[in-house]
Parts: C-alpha cells; structure tokens; sequence
C-alpha cells in the first residue's frame, strides 16, 4: 500500500469519516451490489451525489435500481443522457433526449435540494447551454395572471419549440384563438394554457390522443424544448461569429450564405446544437449546475476512460469528415471536455471510486481513501436452481442458501417483480420451514434482527455483502427467465377501435357502393345554399365528378386490388357495376352455403374439451418474461375459455406485430400438451417456422414436451424421423411449414391447430386446413387480416379477440431524417456492432442492390454483411434470412422483402434509402422491424437533397 493510502471500513465510509477530505476508492463490490452500495450512501447523508457509467444501459439499469432502493425516500433519480448522434453531423437532436436533459439541468439548479443525477461518461464530457442562458429563459406562467402571450410565442420559437397544427411530441406548441397548447420538458404531457385576452384563464394537462384533460395546474414553468436559445436581439452576433468561423475553415461564401439564410427565415434548424459556440459566448458544462457539496461516484474507472476514449475518437472523426465535407464545424474541444480536464473537476469534489478488483496502487495526490470490501454474486445460486429444476425438490438450493446467509447474521431480500411471483415463493419456502415477512419498501426492514424479506421489484442480479450486512436474490436466478415489466397500459376509445381506415391520398382508388371504382382527386369546400362544407371530390370514367359530402364518407372504402393490375373506372350510371355486383352476390351466396355447411358441421362436431389449468400451467405461465397487457389477458381467457368447450374452437386473435400473439398460442399449446394432445404450428416460410421453433423450444424447456420443427432445413431423414414421431404421437408439438400439410404426415391425436398468418398460404393447402377445422380446435394470429378472414369474425362465424393494447415498456424508436451521407451511416452502423446489434440497410432497387452493399462494405469493412431480395432462389433468400436471424450476418441489405414476419431481437437500427419513395403505412412497417428487444432502436430516413 502507497503512502498516500488510508484503510477505512464500509461502516467509516458509510458514517462519514472524512468524507470531504480526500477521494475514496470502494474495492470489491461487483456491478450487482453497486447501485445498492451508492443507494445506501445516499440513504445515509442525503448529499447530492453524481453517478458517473460507462454506457447508456448501465446508466438506466442505475435509475431503476436506485429508484427501487430509495423508493421509500420518494427521491427522484434524475438521468442525464448523452446524445446519439454527432454534433458534426448535419441531423437534429432526439427530442425526447433534449428534452430529458433539459429538465434534469433545470432540475439540478432549481427542483431538489440533494439531487441524485446519474450519467455516462460522453454525457458529462459534452459542454452546454449557459445555466444563465437556461434559467433566464425559464418562465413562470400562472392562472389568473397576465401574460404578453405574443412574447411568449416568440420566446416559444427562440427556444427551439416547432409549430404544429396538432401538439404531439415535446417540443411542438400550437395557437388556435384564446388557446395555447405546447409540449415543454417540464412535463410528461401536453399542456393547455387557455387565454381570456392576456390573462391566463386555466393551465391543464391533456391527453394528446383523446384531447381530454388529464388535470387542472395553478402554474407552469416554460423550458425551451432545445439547449440552443436564439434571441432575435443576438442574432447579429450570432451571424458575425458564424461568418468568421466559416472564413477559417475556408468555406465557400453560398455555403455560409445558406447558412445565415435558414437562420434568418427558419431560426433554429437541425444540426445548429453543432454549433453551440457560435450561439453563446461561452458554454458551461455539467459540472456548473451540480451543487457545491456533490459527491462524483465513478463506477469502473478504467471502463470510464476506455468510454470517454471511444467520445474522444468519434468527435475528431466526425469533425475532420464534416471538414472534408466543407460544412460548418467548431473544432471537438469547443463543444467537448478533455477526460483529463473532466478528471480534474471531479478531484475537486473528492470523489468515490467503485472498483469491482484491487489496485495495487494509486497516483491521485493528497492521499486517498481505501474502503475494502466484498460483495459476491449468487452464481451458485442459480446453477443449483437449473440442476434441480426437474428434481423433486426445485427449491433446495434457495433454501440452502438462505439458510447460510441467515447464519451468517444477513437480512435477506428476495426481490419479485410479479406480486404473484411474491406469493408463490412465500408458499413455496414455507413448505421449507421458511417464513418471509411480505414488505413494501427498504424502511419496512426490521434493523438488528436477521430476517427474510420478500419486496416487489425488479433487479438485474442478486449479489451477498456480509460487511453491509444484507444479501438479495431476483427472481430471474429463482425462476430462470429475465422479466421485463409494462406499464399499465391507459388507451383511449379511440385506440380500442377495430380498425382505423387509412388515410386518402390524392390519386388513390376508391369504391363507392353505388357508383363503383373511382378516383379520390382530394378534400374540397363547396358552399350550398349558403352552408358551407367539405366534400370528396370522386372522378369516374369520362371525367364524370362526383361530390360527396364527409359525413357520408362511409359510402366508400378504399380499393384493395391486385398488385400492379390498374382496374377501369367505372361510368356513372352505367351497368357496369351493376353487372359486378351481381357477379359477386352469387358468388357470395356459393360460398356462404360451403361455409354454412362447414361451421354447421363445427357447430355439431363434438370436439375435444381441455381441462382447467393447473398448478403446472401456472408455473408456465410465470415463466412469461412480461407483464401481461389487459388486451392479452382477456384474450388468452377467451382462448382457454373456448378450448375448455365441446365445441371446436376458431378463433382468430388479432394485434399488431410484437403485441404477444405468440404468448396466447404458447398458452394454448401448453393446455393442450397437458391433455395428451398433439399440437401442430403452421406457419408460411421456413425462417418463421425456426423462429417458432426457438421460442417454443426456449419456454418449454423445463417441461417434458417434445418439439420438432418440419421444414426443408431438416434432411430427408431428419423429416422420415419426425413424420414418424407425429404419427407414433412421441412428438406433441410440431412446427413447420406446408410441408406439414402433405400426405405423409399424420397425427396420432391432434388436438390444436395454430395458424400463423393464414392469408400467406395457397388455395390448396388452404383446402387442407379447412378439413382440419371440422373437429379440432384452431387458433389463427394475424397482424392483417385479409378481409374475408376478418368480415367471418365481424359477422360471428368466426370468433375475434383483438390486441390492440401496445408493449408501454418498449421503447420508442428514435428516427432521424436526412441526406445520405457516409459519415452518419458508417458511424450509426459501428455504434449498432458495438453494442453487438445487428442492422437493416433497405434499399428497394434490385438493380443496384449489390452495387449499395459494395459501397456499406468499404465503409465499414469489418461488417458483415448479406443481400436479400425477392428474385433470390427460395433456399438462397431463407438461408440468408436464416443467418441473419441466427446473427451469422450483422448487416442486411435488402428491399422491402422485411416488410413483415421477421422478428430478430437483436436488430435495432434501421436505414431506409429514399425513404421518399415510401408510404407512411410502408415507413411504419419497415420501421417496426427494429426495437423489438432491451435496447434502444434507431431508424434513418434517407431523402435527397432539396433542389
């Protein structure tokens, strides 16, 4: 040990001892026992404290886990993030990021006596906005007092907020008479502010969706939605220092004189964040709006470095590209700290350093604190769990280990993250001469008395510190499966709807009942006798017009024909449509008398009636990684309901992609397994069927159900060996592809059929299903339903469940609109391998296909990269697709061929190319193949430049 170096305990430490006159290393704890070590520093002083991490996950893994630790305390865990992309990029900052940071800045200088702020590395390096310039923007609005709400209009635009027609998203404001509604910081929800001339009338917070209010305010205060505050009474100052930067780095004069335009007719424009040294005349850093009494708790120090290394880097890359690009740039060190500078500032408040290993030595000058201590993981925990699982006594190795730490004098907190999970293991370790006391929070802990305790919440490990006197367990290690938390989900009326028709575009062909095919040609205003109303204007054949009033607008659909068969607008008042009309009616009345005998044949059929669940079905359903929507729920009842009834079910659920159809079938197969019923999964392309086959294998994988998966990845003799197993019923599930429907394959006692995406199969293996159908239970799951299908449940034939209810935990994707330019796709693709994703690059020309994917992989050559398109072989597009589902592949560049049906968790950034060529409805597709796990998505849309 070095000179400079002082031996203290965890309880010295914990009690203050000389807690601002030297730094202190904490030695020992590991990454799950940290966030409780700097919980019960906090707990202990209340001093404000500043977590520094290495990476944005850890970063929110830190929020949640000290907001469950101080949940008692009612603290507010404040989280400042860093920005995804560079400033030297030409793209506007996340709104949402903006905003959070924003708030968490205001915060610090005036909401919490004792913040607790946790942050990365790359985030405390950033430079920003003045506190003076933030808290003089700050303003106070209050009911029942005067306001020049013209002047706050103009200070909403200085500061970054956007005009909308509908206030949505932060930072959008909008004006309609005596009303001023905008989406500041401040809040998680829209506010409107009503006006009776200058005085404000009432503040409230309303739903952006249904419009309604969701609470009366007295006062608000006003934070501009970006860190750029532009005064119109600076601008010229602002215009001269871009002037003279740009005569610096040599740059034409139609670049600078674009520049100054935008500003002068837009204001803020995206990218101008880049530029914050020419906006201010100085920045301030984070390091200004912390309290003068802060404690810096720096986790993993070396981590930290490598960290603010890789911002470093990234800063002089992005800045010598812009530079070769010939744009406007400000050089790295006057938007970003050194790390070295960094470490300077954070030694003058003495801080706390976590190591999880010793040092051997220390170089910080004024000696330094050592605290040495222990925290263990519960590795031997959790493979005792998976060894027994299938024992006759699964809980031993829980028990075991609480009984040792409880010798050793520790209080035991058992963290459950369902309250079912709570209950279930109270029950199950009582069984054991266990009892557990049931608390709601840290302070509900009895001191002095070794105990164990069982609290709702989730955390990543467990871990023991027998010095700190406490040992916790998750219940990931007790149950073997990582759960992820929704959020009780509040959807309006409107999102309960069926179906929400999409919007009209110019040129769009439409139907109208009476009339027939024609063309939407836009919204018109007509005045008839003297009211005046808005109409659709419908073209038919010879230019005959039609104007229909919108209240009638349910007289027309839009037309869904076949792909690029251009039909003839019909004449109206001709017989045409007529004609076509009758051709269909009787085709309708051939088809309902089939269909009339095959559901009256169901209706007869005496079926197979499931049991109730069990105590085994409930341990199943625990094993779901999610909380459950209400959506689900009522529709996984529905499922069980129908399947508990003599009657063969059919039933189609319905939900979007990633809203837990898969989980309702998984539900339904485990019932039916569990009856000694065969189970067959069909799905319409192979890579599905391995999907399937993944998921279903991974959730039933501590019960003993045989699964198999059928398709043309199997060999001959791997599919003789499993057709042979269906019919000898050693098999109960089985998932593949139409391959299933051929005539060597037979069950011995099939029980469930489950159809994923019934539209995609062919007329003739369509006529196999249906004879399936007549006597055993069928559940089909769609995201889009084709309309025949729907209008069966719509009219009772079939029966409908509906999940229309969102993950509200999944993150939303953050999506970025800009030019193409090598430089945001080389880093955005190296920010995805970093953090070991995978990536989607559509680009929907065949012609030019491999020419793009040539030209990504010169930009990042240690990419790997695939092609995939619809003129592709079958086995040569599934075996890419394959790959890339099984991350052989990290890049795949491709066309809209990904539009729907492939979920890879692993995928979270996205680039579109000419992102113009796209409809909205397209776009949305495309986009919802990214976000589908823990991390945060990305989507970039590329457009061409404005001309």
């Amino acid at each position: 040990m070095r000179q400079n170096q002082e031996e203290i305990s965890w309880g010295q430490l914990l009690a203050g001892l000389e807690r601002r006159a030297k730094p202190a290393d904490i030695v020992g704890l590991n990454d799950a026992a940290s966030p409780y070590g700097v919980a019960r520093l906090y707990r202990a002083h209340r001093w404000p404290m500043l977590v520094v991490v290495a990476t944005v996950p850890e970063a929110e893994r830190y929020v949640d886990e000290l907001s469950l630790f101080l949940k008692d305390l009612e603290v507010s865990v404040l989280f400042f993030p860093p920005y995804h992309v560079s400033p030297f990029k030409a793209l506007a900052y996340h709104n949402e990021t903006a905003g959070r940071r924003i708030r968490t800045l205001y915060q610090m200088v005036e909401g919490f006596r004792a913040p607790l702020v946790v942050t990365t590395a790359g985030a405390l390096m950033q430079q920003l906005i003045p506190k003076a310039e933030l808290t003089g923007f700050a303003e106070l609005v209050a009911a029942g007092e005067e306001v020049d709400r013209d002047s706050l209009v103009q200070k909403l635009v200085d500061g970054g907020y956007s005009r909308a027609a509908l206030v949505e998203e932060l930072g959008d404001f909008g004006v309609r008479g005596g009303i001023l509604d905008l989406f500041t910081p401040q809040h998680d929800d829209p506010l409107r502010i009503e006006f009776d001339g200058d005085v404000v009338e009432s503040i409230r917070l309303f739903d952006p969706d249904s419009q309604r209010t969701i609470r009366q305010l007295d006062e608000v205060v006003v934070l501009p939605a970006r860190e750029v505050v532009l005064h119109r009474s600076a601008l010229n100052n602002v215009l001269h220092r871009i002037r003279a930067r740009a005569a610096e780095l040599g740059l034409p004069v139609t670049v600078v004189r674009n520049i100054v335009q935008r500003i002068k007719s837009e204001g803020l424009f995206p990218g101008l964040e880049g530029l914050l040294p020419l906006i201010f005349d100085g920045l301030d850093t984070l390091f200004d709006y912390l309290p003068a009494a802060t404690v810096p708790v720096l986790v993993g120090p070396a981590e930290l470095e490598r960290a603010a290394g890789e911002t470093e880097l990234q800063a002089r890359q992005g800045y010598e590209s812009a530079k070769a690009n010939q744009q406007l740039v400000v050089t790295p060190d006057a938007l970003f700290l050194s790390w070295s500078r960094v470490q300077a500032l954070l030694d003058r408040f003495a801080p706390l350093s976590i190591k999880g290993l010793a040092v051997s030595s220390t170089s910080r000058e004024g000696g330094v604190l050592v605290c040495r201590t222990q925290a263990t993981d519960t590795e031997d925990v959790r493979q005792g769990l998976q060894i027994n699982a299938a024992g006759d006594q699964p809980f031993q190795p829980l028990v075991d280990w609480l009984e040792r730490q409880s010798a050793a004098g520790l209080t035991v907190l058992l963290m459950c993250r369902r309250p079912s999970h709570r209950s279930r293991l109270a029950q199950s370790l009582a069984t054991h001469g266990i009892r557990c006391s049931s608390i709601e929070g840290f302070s509900d802990i009895l001191d002095g008395r070794a105990r164990v305790y069982l609290l709702v919440g989730g955390i990543a490990a467990g871990f023991a510190w027998p010095e700190a006197g406490i040992a916790l367990i998750s219940d990931e290690e007790i149950f073997g499966t990582a759960y992820r938390g929704r959020k009780a989900s509040t959807r309006t009326k409107a999102a309960e709807q069926l179906l929400n028709i999409e919007d009209l575009k110019t040129g769009d062909l439409i139907v109208h009942t009476e009339h027939g095919i024609g063309q939407f040609q836009g919204l018109v205003k007509l005045a008839v006798e003297r009211a005046v109303n808005d109409y659709l204007l419908l073209v038919y054949r010879d230019g005959d017009k039609l104007y229909l009033p919108v209240e009638r607008m349910g007289l027309v659909q839009k037309y869904m024909g076949v792909d690029d068969v251009a039909p003839l607008l019909d004449k109206m008042g001709g017989v045409t449509w007529e004609r076509v009309k009758d051709k269909v009616k009787r085709s309708t009345e051939k088809i309902a008398g089939e269909l009339l005998k095959l559901y009256a044949a169901r209706k007869v059929q005496q079926g197979h009636a499931f049991g109730a669940v069990d105590t085994y079905f409930q341990d199943f359903e625990e094993g779901f990684p999610f909380e459950e929507t209400a959506d689900q729920r009522k529709t996984i009842e529905q499922v069980l309901q129908d399947m508990r009834q003599p009657v063969p079910m059919d039933r189609l659920v319905c939900g979007d992609v990633g809203y837990g159809k898969t989980e309702v079938a998984l539900r339904a197969a485990f019932l039916a397994v569990s009856d000694a019923k065969q189970v067959a999964v069909l799905v319409p392309t192979t890579v599905l069927a391995e999907q399937h086959f993944a998921t279903f294998s991974q959730r039933f994988k501590r019960y003993p159900v045989r699964i198999a998966s059928l398709s043309r990845f199997r060999t001959p003799k791997e599919q003789r060996q499993i057709a042979e197993g269906i019919q000898a019923g050693t098999i109960d599930i089985v998932i593949g592809t139409h391959r299933l429907l051929q005539k060597d394959i037979a069950f011995k006692e099939l029980g469930l059929l489950i159809l994923d995406e019934e539209q995609r199969f062919g007329v003739r293996h369509k006529e196999k299903i249906k004879s399936l159908r007549a006597s055993v239970d069928v559940l089909t799951l769609t995201a889009t339903p084709i309309p025949r299908t729907l209008h069966f449940s719509l009219l009772g034939l079939r029966d409908i469940s509906l999940i229309a209810t969102p993950p509200e935990q999944r993150r939303a994707i953050v999506s970025y609109v800009c030019e193409f330019d090598d430089a945001v796709v080389a880093e955005a693709i190296r920010k995805e391998l970093a953090r070991k994703g995978q990536i989607f690059f559509v680009h929907n020309h065949i012609a030019s296909i491999e020419r793009m994917a040539e030209h990504l992989q010169r930009l990042v050559p240690d990419v790997r990269l695939a092609v995939a398109h619809g003129r592709m072989r079958e086995e040569q597009l599934e075996r890419v697709m394959l790959d890339f589902m099984q991350r052989r592949v990290e890049m795949l560049v491709c066309t809209t061929i990904i539009e729907s049906g492939l979920d890879v968790a692993g995928a979270n950034t996205i680039f579109i190319n000419r992102a113009d060529h796209f409809g909205l409805a397209q776009i949305y597709q495309l986009r919802g193949r990214v976000g589908r796990g823990d991390e945060q998505a990305y989507a970039y849309l590329f457009i061409p430049p404005e001309t």
